[in-house]
Parts: C-alpha cells; structure tokens; sequence
C-alpha cells in the first residue's frame, strides 16, 4: 500500500546554491583586484645594467676641440697690388725664402722712383752746402789773417812812434794816432776772429740738418724699396704652408691675409666645453686629449674667460710625443679631471637625471628577474659615473639606460 509523501522543498535549495555561487563569484572578484597587475617584460639585451660600487670617484668633464699649432704665422700684404703668379700651394713644406706669390703695382714703383730722385737732390745739396761752407771758412780765415798782420804792423809802428817822441823827434799827437791805430785794428782782428768762430759753429750745425735730411729721404727709399720687394711674397720662416686663398689676377688690399704658415713646434688642443660644467674647471687640471689614434696627457693652460654659443673655450698644452696623424684642425675629444672623490658611492651615469637631483632608477631584484622602481638621490656627476648620496648601497644593480617607455610601472620583469 502505497504512503503518501510530502513534495521536496526545490526553491529552498536552488536559493541555497544561488547564494553559494554569488558567494564564490564576490570572492573571486575581490581576489582578483587584490593582484597586482602585470609587469611588463624588458628584453635585457636592450637596456644597460650597471652595479653601485664604493670607492674612488674621478670628476670629469668632456668636450669636443681640435688641435691647433702653438705658433702660428699670418703672412700680410704690405701693399695692395695684383696677383700675378702663384707658386706654392697649401700643405707644402716652406723655409724662409721660399717665394708664395708675385704681387704687382706700377704706383708702388712710381713712389719708390720718385723717392729715390728725392734721396739724390738732397744729397746733392748736401755736397754743395759743404763746399760753400768750406770755402767761406777759408775766405774768413784768410780775413782773420790780413787783420791779424795789419794789427801787429800797427803795433810796431807804435812802439817805434813811442820811441821817437821819447827822443822828440816826432811830435806826441803822431804817436798818439800810431797807438789809436794799433787798438783799432786789435778790434778789427778780434771781430774776424769772432766771426770766423761762428761761421765754423754754423757750418756745423747746417751740415747736420743736411745730413739728417738725407736719412730721413733715405729711410723713405728704403721703406719705398721694402714695399717694391714686398710684392714678392716670401715665407719668412721654416714650415708648413696651411692657407693660400688668393688665386692669380685677385687684387689683395694692403693688410690682407695672404697666406698663413704653421710653424713647426708643439700642437695643442682647444676643447669647447659647456657652460654648465666649466665652472669647476681651472689652470693647471690634468686633461686627456683623444685623437682617435690615441691618448695624449695634457694640462689645461687657458680658459677663455667669455662664453661663445654655450661653451667655453679651454686651452690644452700637450705633453709627450704626438700619435701619428695628429696634424692642425684635427677633430678630437678632451676630458678634464676636474675633482677626485677618496670613498663614495658611485655607478654609471643615467640617461636621465641632472646632478645634485633625485631620480627613480630600477633596481634589480637579487635573481635579476624583475626590477623596481626606487628613488635615488643623485650628487656630483662626472663624464660617465655619477655620486649617489642616497637610495642603493653597494652591489645595487640599477638600469641606466633610457626607461621613460615605462614611466607608468613601478617594476618591470627583465628576460
């Protein structure tokens, strides 16, 4: 006999299971949004890692220059005048009185004639006043004579007019007038003798205007001279012929370039550093020219005390001999040791970050699976490491290549 049962309560159940499922559904839900999302992946070929180290810390600075010759001679026109041939060419080794070019000019001539009809007139009239002078030396010397023999008669006469009137044989007024005549012609003999002096004085002192007439008209031939052999431009010196720019038929003005000549001697290097590192650099600061056929050492010599585009220029003097191929305007690389750090922290210089700044670098995790993002307090950088005051410690390995790709994450992983 069959027993009746009561229907199964199936709402009660499906409630049940519903809020099982919702149940489980919320908890996935919040555990999914506990995760952190995904790091993105670096290919570790691209990026540059490097390791915090502790120790001794060089401070450079680094420019672009060129080698430029110690001495260096420019060659002008002394006067203007036409090209009329050119006989050496840039890049040839020159002594002295090796001819660089034939210059022209009829009017530097024509000075040059006119001076030297000058010098000849003057020297002319030098001739001709040193024998007028001559002769009217002796013509008063001869006056000087006569006055000198007529006075002496004269005083004879008195002393035998004295002599007479004493025996009263002639009266006293005839021997008063032989006495009156001897000092008239003491006088007359004393003023040619004046006379005389002073035209010996005078003749002197004319024949040396004179003379320095005709130096002076001779320094103005031979300056005339020097600008007629001036238009064959020579050397002047042993070397190496860098600049020539003047073809045949240009007209060159007077004190222009003609040439410029290397003389041989020691190069040194002239670098363009920039304005914002060269205020720590100072005379006397070793230096390291790199001519791209080796290493030459050097000390800085000069600082060019005005900035020029954004760099300042330094000089370099140039110790030990020179690689082969070091010749003027070559292009080279200087680095100046500027400071040196006993005992800091130190790695590669970032892509990114000024000195004395704070940055965030990616550290890499002691595996080097993943790098985080931490934040680095940078201090002095140098050419290619910086000073880290604060953030690594020693044996930190950082990524210091460019990573603004990822300026959004915090971590990256590194395969």
């Amino acid at each position: 006999m069959d027993i009746p049962r009561a229907p199964a309560n199936r709402s009660r159940k499906r409630l049940i299971y519903g809020g099982v499922a919702l149940a489980a559904l919320v908890a996935t839900t919040l555990g999914l949004r506990g995760l952190k999302p995904a790091a993105p992946r670096v290919d570790r070929a691209t990026v540059w890692i490097d390791s915090v180290q502790q120790g001794p810390l060089v401070i450079e600075v680094r420019g672009p220059g060129t080698l430029v010759p110690e001495r260096v001679r420019y060659i002008s026109a002394v006067t203007a005048g036409r090209v009329e041939r050119r006989l050496a060419e840039p890049g040839q080794v020159v002594q002295p009185e090796t001819v660089l070019l034939e210059l022209s000019n009829p009017d530097v001539q024509l000075e040059a004639l006119e001076s030297e009809r000058q010098l000849t007139v003057a020297q002319a009239d030098r001739v001709n006043l040193e024998t007028n002078l001559e002769t009217q030396r002796l013509n008063q010397e001869a006056t000087v004579a006569a006055a000198k023999a007529a006075y002496q008669d004269a005083k004879r006469n008195a002393e035998a007019a004295q002599g007479l009137a004493t025996k009263e044989l002639i009266s006293a007024i005839e021997a008063s007038r032989a006495i009156d005549r001897v000092e008239e012609l003491q006088t007359r003999y004393e003023v040619e003798a004046q006379r005389l002096a002073v035209m010996v004085g005078a003749s002197g002192s004319q024949l040396a205007l004179q003379r320095e007439q005709v130096g002076r008209l001779r320094a103005v031939t031979d300056f005339q001279r020097g600008r007629v052999r001036s238009m064959k431009v020579m050397a002047g010196a042993d070397g190496i012929l860098q600049e020539l720019p003047l073809e045949v038929g240009q007209w060159a003005q007077s004190g222009a370039t003609l040439a410029r000549l290397v003389e041989p001697g020691k190069l040194k290097a002239v670098l363009r550093i920039p304005e914002t590192q060269a205020k720590d650099v100072a005379i006397g600061q070793p230096a390291a020219i790199d001519t791209r056929n080796g290493i030459v050492k050097g000390k800085v010599y000069r600082i060019d005390p005005a900035v020029q585009n954004g760099t300042v220029t330094v000089d370099v003097s140039l110790e030990g001999e020179m690689p082969r191929g070091a010749r003027p305007d070559l292009s080279v690389d200087g680095t100046i040791q500027v400071e040196r750090l006993d005992d800091v922290l130190h790695v590669g210089r970032p892509a990114y970050g000024q000195a004395n700044s704070a940055v965030g670098l990616f550290r890499l995790t002691p595996d080097g699976a993943e790098a985080s993002r931490v934040n680095v307090r940078l201090g002095r950088t140098s050419v290619n490491t910086v000073e880290i005051l604060g953030g690594l410690q020693p044996g930190d390995k950082v990524i210091i290549s460019d990573m603004s790709r990822w300026d959004g994450h915090d971590r990256v992983r590194v395969n």
